[in-house]
């Protein structure tokens, strides 16, 4: 099973691909797209639908996660990031990729066991868990390959319990 992870923003956009099999999981591909902060927003939500696009069309997604906004006393960057979670959740629901959010807490307990693990410790815990040769980077790209994990896990576990019922 292929599953795509998002993390969602108007800056930089994470995106992951783990494939998961009997043998465990594995990173298929990683990386970002960026936005130019001086193009318009307008242009850079169109930017992001584009880049997105391509890349659900370069691969076989059997399902994608992604990262729920959390709103903090930023108000400008939490609209920033609803606005690009909307143009996320879009393209998957046109290319009919069935989606689910986790909160940072949720994709952090999955993996780490403790829902307030930090960045460093998830990045550390990816890159173990996936056998990469260096901690994934950047920070949006670890992100959105732990949230690919967080989902993985998830569907594993309820199709076990679903074949043992």
């Amino acid at each position: 099973m292929f599953v795509l992870g998002i993390d969602p923003g108007l800056s930089t956009t994470g995106y992951g691909l783990v494939e998961t099999s009997r043998g465990g999981m594995r990173a298929v591909t990683v990386g970002v797209i960026r936005t130019d902060p001086a193009d318009p927003i307008a242009l850079r939500l169109a930017e992001l639908e584009t880049d997105l696009v391509g890349i659900l069309g370069e691969y076989q997604i059997d399902e994608a996660a992604i990262e729920t906004v959390f709103v903090n006393q930023n108000r400008q960057s939490a609209m920033s990031v609803l606005r690009a979670s909307g143009v996320v959740l879009m393209a998957l629901g046109r290319s009919r990729i069935p989606v689910t959010e986790y909160t940072p807490s949720q994709v952090k307990a999955s993996l780490s066991g403790y829902g307030g693990a930090d960045k460093q410790q998830m990045q550390r815990m990816v890159q173990s868990r996936l056998n990469l040769p260096a901690l994934p980077r950047p920070a949006d790209a670890a992100d959105a390959l732990a949230i690919a994990m967080c989902h993985s896990q998830t569907l594993g576990m309820t199709r076990a319990v679903e074949r043992a019922q």
